[in-house]
């Protein structure tokens, strides 16, 4: 049974919708503040269903991420300890918190640039940055380089290996389904070992 392609094939059908565009704004945005699902995993099937358009669509994602962001921020600022703190705690994200203060207390507003590519969550950052009460025009010049080279880094992967990546991609899509899979279930027993 082939999963991954069955899903592949799904993603591809559906970055064909009339309203993908729409679709990938608004999870783009909502990824910035909440949602669980990164923006990638729908950028790239809707680039590969549409090459000639992946660099506009890239532009589309960093975009809405980015005032996604700046709203987080400012939830962050403002309803932090009343809304966000048990949020976290209730859905256990305390420990991956704990990082991004962590980080934050390292290296300050720039560990945003590092977010785009992390494997803690955009979010996390977004929403402590604001609590913390980090520069803004910082935050916001970090986030727009570290959301425009994630997506924009998908978009011109896609532009140049066009309708060939997207046949080689889908012939191999069950190999790279199953590696990411048990690479992500290793680094979070890892993760969880060394912690």
């Amino acid at each position: 049974m082939k999963i991954f392609t069955k899903m592949y094939d799904a993603c591809l059908r559906w970055a064909r919708h009339q309203y993908a565009v729409y679709i990938l704004g608004f999870i783009s945005f909502i990824e910035s503040i909440f949602f669980p699902i990164p923006t990638a995993v729908m950028l790239a099937p809707m680039a590969l269903a549409k090459p000639n358009r992946a660099l506009w669509l890239a532009f589309i994602a960093a975009t809405t991420s980015v005032l996604g962001g700046v709203v987080a921020y400012i939830i962050g600022a403002f309803a932090f300890e009343s809304w966000v703190l048990p949020w976290i705690i209730e859905l256990g994200y305390e420990s991956t918190y704990n990082r991004a203060l962590d980080w934050f207390a390292e290296y300050g507003v720039w560990v945003v640039l590092v977010a785009g590519f992390s494997p803690v969550p955009y979010k996390m950052f977004t929403l402590t940055a604001g609590a913390l009460g980090m520069a803004f025009v910082p935050f916001l010049i970090a986030s727009i380089i570290a959301r425009s080279a994630q997506f924009f880094l998908i978009g011109g992967l896609v532009k140049w290996g066009g309708e060939q990546m997207e046949h080689k991609l889908r012939q191999y899509v069950e190999w790279i389904g199953w590696g990411v899979l048990i690479l992500g279930v290793l680094a979070y027993i890892i993760y969880t070992v060394s912690n």
